[in-house]
């Protein structure tokens, strides 16, 4: 070792143990295990994080809240649901500022983005614009009936082969399929998905896929600057970024370039384009399109792959679905969004889902822009603080039987305000009301419009996979019937 590398390491140990030597005088929280130097406890972060991150809580004795050190990087985790309610009520503005992750940087336009913005009038303006543009309740409504056609084509394919008897499906392309079209029809006018060769659907898919492979807190090179330089992490991820940059251009402008505007996101977003220039540039377009694309596909169809994987496992709670909806809607047509609330059993099935399989475990991560307290312990500016909604969901102190699937627990008055499967405060996700609109009709339409049994005797295996939109390890493969009301009303 030379003498420049010893002076190197000389220093960077002094930083350590000045930093050690500063937060000695705050109250942090506990903290599990042995914090290396320079890499801190990275070397504890084992995908899936949402489970070692309650395994690490459960090693200091169920702590509600403790803190790792990745790299430089202070962070807290909270597998208490009071503290996460004081995050987001007491401290929801100073904790809602983001990270700037390698992806956000590459793939979000430099984190400017509605997901990744820092907090601040940029992002209030794009989450106006989202609010009102995209996610109000008569934009959603003016997009109805993409959903109702795009889950009509999900029971024409599934009807095609089990009119006369039971027939083994694979389901999870069908649902990726349906959420995906949802959004792009939304955003573009454009049905890509159905035809298993076309190439851009490949392309779209193939795209969103490493992105959320990619995204989340578990990225050692996002906290230890030196893993950008060492591996190719950070070249891959530029790389992913000009791909995508180059999909989104090519929807912006292929809209542009159309004589007659129709009434898609798009088409409205160019209009205003073309009022506010100055504003609406095209990466403030495409940002908003990103942060359908991703945040829109593939969490409402993990959700509905795991629904539909537990009403398999619980054939009694599948019958009590249909006969609420037998009941509710009959037989001569199919249920729509209005009857949805007309459906409490059917709710209580979509609330169970998300309880125990929240599409985004840790949800988006916070940054504290300036000290706070926490559960009575100090919270230093720049601060990551992840919560671990998985955890929150399965808590035995909040829940009756936490790890069993229970749609009746929903039954209790307060139940469903326990949950936090789309975060809180201000920066929670501004797409709940499409997801839940899409996933509840998808839902009980399948439900109305098929019976269903497994494969085997065997139960669904409900192993979780890497990824940071929680997909089964399996994907489902299930035996589907038509019933009679698919014959007479298709």
């Amino acid at each position: 070792m030379d003498f420049t590398q010893v002076l190197i390491l000389s220093f960077l140990f002094l930083l350590i143990f000045l930093f050690t030597r500063s937060n000695r005088k705050l109250n942090l929280p506990p903290s599990p295990g042995f914090s290396w130097p320079l890499i801190g406890h990275l070397h504890l972060l084992k995908p899936p994080l949402h489970r070692t991150f309650l395994s690490l809580s459960q090693s200091i004795g169920n702590a509600p809240i403790f803190d790792l050190r990745l790299g430089n990087r202070l962070v807290y985790v909270i597998t208490s649901r009071s503290l996460a309610e004081e995050c987001f009520t007491k401290n929801d503005v100073v904790l809602a500022d983001r990270f700037k992750f390698i992806v956000s940087k590459h793939v979000g336009y430099n984190a400017t983005h509605l997901l990744a913005a820092s907090y601040g009038d940029h992002w209030r303006n794009l989450r106006r614009i989202a609010a009102v543009e995209i996610f109000s309740t008569h934009r959603l409504n003016s997009f109805l009936y993409i959903r109702k056609d795009e889950i009509r084509q999900l029971i024409l394919r599934l009807s095609r082969d089990s009119l006369h008897g039971f027939v083994e499906v694979e389901m999870k392309t069908l649902l990726t399929n349906l959420a995906s079209n949802n959004i792009i029809r939304m955003l573009a006018g454009k049905r890509y998905y159905g035809d298993d060769n076309n190439d851009e659907a490949k392309l779209v898919r193939q795209l969103v896929s490493e992105v959320v492979t990619s995204a989340g807190a578990g990225n050692p090179a996002d906290y230890l600057p030196v893993l950008r330089w060492v591996t190719n992490y950070e070249k891959r991820i530029k790389n992913l970024g000009y791909r995508f940059d180059a999909f989104l251009q090519r929807l912006v402008d292929e809209k542009r370039a159309e004589k007659e505007k129709g009434q898609t996101m798009i088409d409205h977003l160019l209009s205003l384009q073309e009022t506010q220039p100055e504003y609406y540039t095209d990466v403030i377009i495409k940002g908003l399109i990103l942060t359908l694309i991703v945040a829109g596909t593939d969490t409402s169809s993990v959700t509905l792959e795991w629904a539909m994987s537990n009403l398999l496992n619980h054939p009694e709670i599948l019958k009590k679905a249909r006969i609420e909806i037998d009941d509710t809607i009959g037989l001569d047509r199919l249920v729509d969004e209005p009857d949805i609330v007309n459906l409490p059993y059917l709710q209580n099935i979509v609330s169970e889902t998300l309880r125990l399989y929240p599409a985004v475990p840790l949800l988006l991560p916070h940054v504290a822009s300036e000290a706070c307290k926490v559960g009575g312990y100090d919270v230093p500016s720049g601060t990551m603080v992840l919560i671990n909604a998985w955890a929150m969901h399965r808590d035995p102190k909040l829940w009756e039987d936490p790890e069993m699937f229970k749609p009746e627990r929903f039954e209790k008055e307060g139940e469903a305000e326990k949950l936090m499967p789309f975060g809180m405060g201000r920066r929670a996700c501004p797409g709940a009301g499409l997801a839940q609109r899409l996933v509840s009709l998808a839902l009980g339409t399948l439900v109305q419009c098929f019976e269903w049994e497994r494969v085997g005797e065997e139960l669904v295996d409900m192993t979780e996979a890497k990824g940071g939109t929680l997909p089964k390890a399996m994907p489902l493969r299930t035996m589907c019937k038509a019933r009679s009301i698919v014959g007479k009303l298709m």
